[in-house]
């Protein structure tokens, strides 16, 4: 069944051919003036895409792929070079009418985003929402959504950024491109070099996976395993996700975002069988790009509380943290290659999770269970759509006990670009 909508996607796509490469700005005009700014926020992430469209049909196409070398070794060991397709993306949109518009995307995934992950290939739809928009400060929005929690979580492709891999905190901390059946409103308003924006929405959520998985620990990305969470919420209620962020055009975004609600189940055909359990996340972003020397500086740092059941384990945390933040300075901008506005960047990554944040009972020994990283990376853009890129990872994990840390090391390179 996946294959046969992949196989049709790509089918339709092969009727637009012939087309002409823009930005569907039928997405965007049919908004009220304040959401149709240039200037956006990183809500507006997933319309802010290269899209083709033919002639005067009311659908456009897009998307991007990404595809990877690796050679990475933890203590020593390693499994050698490997080739790794890490995704492509579909994106199908439409404008239904001057206020109401469709996009969806589809992702053929591979999770080897994770140092030591294992091939687990998938398709997915991600995203597939409807938009009517009221006024600039009320729209509606309905679907699968992708919950705003964070930034990172909404303006994640690939092409965007300098880095091979997504930020582990995004994918081993938070369940990195989150999305649920769900519905909400969202609005901003411009106002000279001032954007507001916000979101909120209700949404299925967490499930008990968080906490049985086979990572042994408080897991949230575990949620992700499966699609029940599109039919049915574990916790029989909602979750609520809201996130408010505030922009100046010469100083930057700032997020601040909350996501929470019960992830366990409790009743079973109307008996209760458990107590309610709640979980709640917290998450700060901000991004800036000096005026002088262009430098593009971007972080994200989330803290976490899960409610436990008694019986556990002081190996499940019931508080995590953790967050990234990227630095990219251009070191070239000119011909290059016969591409004439071609851009060399040197970048650096600092990563860092905490999965047990506390002591240990009748103790005031810290808890361990943590990861450090930092990946140095050369980046080159031969246009602002596709990126080549060269990194190197040095990252530490300690175990619950705070022994000796394992020291995983290695070049990783690789290619993305939208189409």
């Amino acid at each position: 069944m996946k294959q046969s909508i992949l196989i049709l996607l790509l089918s339709a796509s092969l009727l637009y051919g012939q087309v002409a490469a823009q930005i569907d700005s039928s997405l965007l005009s049919s908004a009220p003036a304040d959401t149709g700014k240039t200037k956006s926020l990183n809500m507006d992430a997933i319309y802010n895409r290269p899209f083709l469209q033919g002639g005067k049909m009311p659908v456009s196409l897009g998307g991007y792929v990404e595809s990877n070398w690796q050679y990475l070794a933890t203590d020593g060991i390693s499994k050698g070079h490997q080739f790794q397709f890490r995704r492509m993306s579909l994106f199908v949109a439409s404008s239904i009418a001057r206020r109401v518009k469709f996009l969806s995307e589809i992702e053929f995934e591979n999770n080897a985003d994770e140092v030591d992950a294992t091939s687990n290939m998938e398709i997915d739809i991600e995203y597939a929402a409807m938009d009517i928009e009221f006024h600039p400060l009320l729209n509606l929005r309905g679907g699968i959504i992708l919950n705003p929690i964070g930034a990172y979580n909404q303006n994640h492709d690939g092409p965007k950024w300098e880095f091979t891999d997504r930020p582990l905190p995004m994918t081993r901390l938070l369940p990195a491109t989150w999305s649920n059946a769900g519905m909400g409103l969202y609005g901003k308003r411009y106002k000279g070099n001032w954007m507001l924006g916000y979101e909120c929405y209700l949404s299925g959520g967490l499930d008990g996976r968080i906490l049985d998985n086979e990572e042994g620990k408080t897991f949230l990305p575990a949620s992700r395993e499966g699609n029940a969470r599109l039919l049915q919420s574990a916790g029989g209620q909602p979750f609520y996700t809201g996130k408010l962020a505030l922009r100046h055009a010469k100083v930057g975004e700032l997020g601040l975002s909350t996501m929470q609600g019960i992830y366990n189940a409790h009743t079973e055909e109307g008996v209760i069988i458990d107590k309610k359990r709640w979980s709640r996340i917290w998450a700060v972003d901000f991004n800036t790009t000096l005026p002088v020397a262009g430098t593009s500086i971007t972080g994200e740092f989330a803290w976490i509380q899960v409610q436990l059941p008694q019986y556990l384990p002081q190996q499940f945390g019931s508080r995590q943290c953790g967050g990234f933040a990227d630095v990219v300075q251009p070191l070239l901008k000119r011909p290059m290659f016969g591409f004439p506005k071609a851009v060399l960047n040197a970048a650096i990554r600092i990563e860092y999770i905490d999965y047990n944040v506390g002591t240990f009972n009748g103790s005031d020994q810290n808890k361990a269970d943590d990861m450090r990283s930092i990946m140095p990376a050369i980046s080159f853009r031969p246009v602002p759509q596709t990126v080549l890129r060269l990194n190197y990872r040095y990252m530490l994990t300690r175990d619950l006990f705070g022994n000796p840390p394992s020291k995983t090391g290695g070049f990783i390179a690789g290619i993305s670009t939208y189409f």
